[in-house]
């Protein structure tokens, strides 16, 4: 199946059906970390939430509307980035992405960032890709400052989770911008 090296150890490859105990287990130990940002970490209570996710993205994937991707270190499974909400009219999308806390600082979700707005505006021939990030999660907001995406303001209590409604930051990057950063 698709499979994109980052970096020598580190690569994305399409989530499978048996990689579902596998992505389970780092919900599972990460639950407490992750929950503070994602919402569908409570909805998350066994693996066969799992498996249904993934099957939801391999739907999508075979009808070109995105994919979810696992982020693989040293052969071990740290965490997703997806390609989401596609519209093909528009030429836009949006990149999510988490991994386990023992995974943090060490650059490979934005090594995985990069490769997926790559392959978005380049292989795809999109115009826009958008990251959204909580305000106040400044781990997930400098990903997209790295790589130089444009902040263009706040959603307000745009995402529920855990009963509070928290404000998103949205992050974009151009075709026209990415092939500037190319040639530089």
């Amino acid at each position: 199946m698709f499979r994109a090296i980052l970096r020598p150890g580190v690569e994305l490859r399409l989530l499978e059906e048996r990689h579902s105990s596998l992505i389970y287990a780092l919900v599972d130990q990460n639950r407490e970390h992750l929950r503070k940002w994602f919402p569908w970490v409570d909805a998350t209570n066994c693996e066969d939430d799992i498996l249904a996710f993934i099957r939801r993205s391999l739907e999508q994937f075979a009808s070109n509307n995105g994919f979810a991707a696992g982020i693989w270190d040293q052969e071990r499974y740290a965490g997703n980035i997806s390609l989401h909400k596609v519209d093909w009219l528009n030429r836009r999308a949006e990149i999510g992405y988490w991994v386990g806390r023992e995974f943090e600082g060490r650059g490979i979700v934005t090594d995985a960032c990069r490769a997926v707005t790559r392959h978005a505006l380049v292989e795809l021939d999109l115009n826009r890709v958008e990251i959204r990030c909580a305000t106040n999660n400044i781990r997930s907001k400098a990903i997209p400052l790295r790589l130089g995406f444009t902040l263009e303001g706040v959603l307000r209590q745009a995402e529920l989770v855990q009963e509070r409604y928290m404000d998103l930051e949205v992050y974009s990057m151009l075709r026209s911008e990415f092939a500037r950063s190319l040639a530089s």
